[in-house]
């Protein structure tokens, strides 16, 4: 049976109604901080009521309601939207309902692609407030309302940077997550309290560190002994970037990147540290790092976990790569000991020497001897790379260690018993030998500014007699320019006076630290990986050389090595030994010489008796081959 042309349109409006009403209507809300004082009649319930009544007026049933709360419209990422668009590319989405144009987005090219998904898709979009309905035809306004929509994004964005800029540049912290070991103040959330709890653990780390243990070993020995990580601490919580994404299944999970971002942290010694990174734009949602010397560093704004020298102290430390070597541990002097001729640092050498010994029964074994040497790293390494020429410049580690222990324990015991004069010693140091000086120099410089006051008024006193004509043109240039001369003198005089007495009261500052240092050790018996860390700055090692004993055999070797100690550089302790030690010192100094020589001596005696009888048995074994195989007759 033939249908007639209108039988066959109802038959396809049928087709169609039903499958419209197979799909369903979304009502989509958003919400976001940056709606400002919009923020009342943007509210999501404000908006549910709008498109509920709009939905039900106009028959666009059945309904379901997508809603981002909290989210801007400059992120496309927001899971309540991305849910409406895999509703969207499955099919079952009709009408997209939405209070204005700006809750879908604002980015007016990724606006305009998706009305063209929508077009593909059959998807009829509605935005109630713009009079916007994609089934009635083009807007031509469309693309302006989303420019707009984009103009006012990009213009929050500028105000919320000119916010965060000047609250930075303040001192006040940027950050909303405080660093592992801080908490907020409950009364005051801009001050920053110690939680205790983590701040042992993070003494504990900067500890480790300058005990020469590396961010690997430190996360290694945490996981072991099981202490909570720090995103699970503060997560667990309620604080920092993981409170909903905290994990119990690796709670005690230590990284290596997570104890080099600990160390890493100037907040830890009491600073604000700001702008660490930026957004190119309001539309990039990922950081770009700042370097490290354009950050904005307040000093001293909260309570410090630990002291800006143990964060100085552990900070030099990482610099120097202390790698675990075959004898299965890492050389603490590394990095602290400097050649005196070339400059560069002195390689570490540590292995197992091989020494034959020979039994009773004619047989031999091979014991290895560990060795501990340094060696200038030009003349050992770079020499091959770039043709520098230097010395060896080799020396024991043990060596190095017993002189270390020495000026440690001569140091220390006369800073606990003569500390004034330690101060006073440390002082004269610097261009200002006496206080008195200083006293001096302080009445020079508030005499020098006086003048220089004065000197201000009588130029500007001049200037205006030459412009009221009282004196002329040539005699005003003589006079001021005599003055400014004289101006700028007591200014160079004053600056230069200032300077050291800064360097004066730098070097009680350093003396003062230096003696704290000494009292947070009792036992200097032991030198240990944190005393070097903690007490020597560098190390500068010189050649040795060799005598000549008295028949001509080498005799012994002699080397100077200088040290410098933290805040105080090369220091001579003054000899506090009577007479009568000294003597008994030079006496044993002697002896041990003569017993050297003598063990020298024999040394040479039993290399010159095994070589003779080497060179014996050599020339028997060739007496004994040639009696064996005679010449033939001729």
């Amino acid at each position: 049976m033939m249908l007639n042309a209108q039988s066959a349109a109802s038959i396809c409006d049928c087709r169609k109604e039903a499958e419209m009403n197979q799909k369903s209507t979304i009502l989509y809300e958003r919400l976001s901080r940056e709606d400002g004082e919009d923020g009342v009649s943007n509210s999501i319930l404000n908006q549910r009521k709008i498109l509920e009544e709009y939905a039900e007026r106009n028959n666009l049933i059945p309904y379901e309601h997508i809603q981002d709360d909290g989210y801007s419209g400059t992120n496309w990422n927001r899971p309540g939207w991305q849910k409406l668009i895999a509703e969207v590319e499955a099919g079952r989405v009709h009408t997209i309902v939405v209070k204005n144009l700006d809750r879908m987005g604002r980015d007016y090219l990724r606006v305009g692609l998706l009305f063209e998904q929508f077009s593909a898709c059959s998807v009829r979009f509605i935005a109630i407030s713009d009079g916007i309905d994609t089934f009635a035809g083009d807007d031509d306004f469309t693309p302006f309302r989303a420019i707009l929509g984009e103009w006012y994004a990009r213009d929050c964005s500028r105000k919320v940077k000119a916010v965060f800029k000047s609250k930075g540049q303040s001192g006040k912290p940027l950050t909303a997550n405080l660093p592992y070991g801080f908490v907020k103040d409950p009364e005051d959330k801009t001050r920053w309290l110690i939680d205790e709890c983590a701040a042992s653990i993070v003494r504990r780390i900067f500890s480790m560190t300058i005990d020469g243990m590396g961010p690997f070993e430190i996360a290694r020995m945490l996981t072991e002994e099981k202490v909570e990580r720090p995103s699970f601490y503060m997560g667990s919580r309620g604080y920092g970037n993981h409170k909903s994404t905290y994990s119990e299944k690796n709670k005690f999970a230590w990284s290596c990147s997570t104890v080099t971002q600990i160390l890493s942290k100037p907040e830890y010694c009491g600073h604000t540290v700001n702008f660490r990174s930026k957004r190119e734009n309001f539309k990039t949602k990922k950081p770009t790092q700042i370097p490290e010397d354009e950050w904005l560093i307040f000093e001293n704004t909260h309570p410090a976990i630990v002291s800006q020298e143990v964060w100085d102290t552990a900070k030099e430390l990482r610099g120097t790569p202390r790698r675990t070597d075959t004898l299965g541990e890492a050389n603490p002097l590394t990095g602290k000991i400097f050649c005196a001729d070339c400059g560069e640092k002195l390689y570490n050498h540590r292995f197992r020497n091989p020494i034959v010994h020979k039994r009773s029964d004619g047989t031999t074994y091979t014991e290895k001897t560990p060795q501990d040497i340094y060696d200038c790293s030009t003349y050992k390494i770079t020499k091959y790379k770039t043709g520098a020429e230097c010395t060896p410049h080799h020396i024991r580690t043990a060596v190095v260690q017993d002189i270390i222990l020495d000026i440690l324990k001569r140091t220390s015991g006369y800073v606990r018993e003569h500390e004034d004069e330690f101060v006073q010693r440390v002082r004269a140091q610097s261009e200002v030998r006496q206080g008195e000086t200083a006293k001096s120099y302080q009445k020079q410089i508030a005499k020098n500014e006086r003048r220089i006051a004065e000197l201000e008024k009588i130029i500007r006193s001049l200037y205006e007699d030459k412009a009221l004509g009282k004196i002329p043109e040539e005699r005003y240039e003589d006079m001021s320019a005599g003055y400014l001369r004289e101006q700028d003198e007591l200014k160079q005089q004053t600056a230069a006076f200032q300077s050291e007495l800064d360097a004066y009261n730098a070097d009680s500052v350093r003396a003062d630290k230096f003696i704290e240092l000494v009292r947070q050790h009792i036992n200097f018996e032991t030198l240990t990986s944190g005393m070097v860390n903690e007490f020597i700055s560098k190390i500068i090692v010189h050649e040795g050389s060799w005598t000549v004993d008295d028949d001509g055999g080498k005799g012994s070797r002699t080397q100077k090595v200088d040290v410098y100690l933290n805040y105080i550089g090369s220091f001579n302790v003054p000899d506090t030994r009577t007479a009568e030690e000294i003597e008994a010192e030079r006496i044993a100094d002697e002896q041990l010489q003569m017993r050297r020589k003598r063990n020298r001596g024999y040394a040479r005696k039993a290399k010159e008796k095994r070589a003779t009888k080497a060179a014996a048995e050599a020339e028997q074994i060739i007496s004994e081959t040639a009696s064996d195989n005679p010449k033939p007759a001729a």
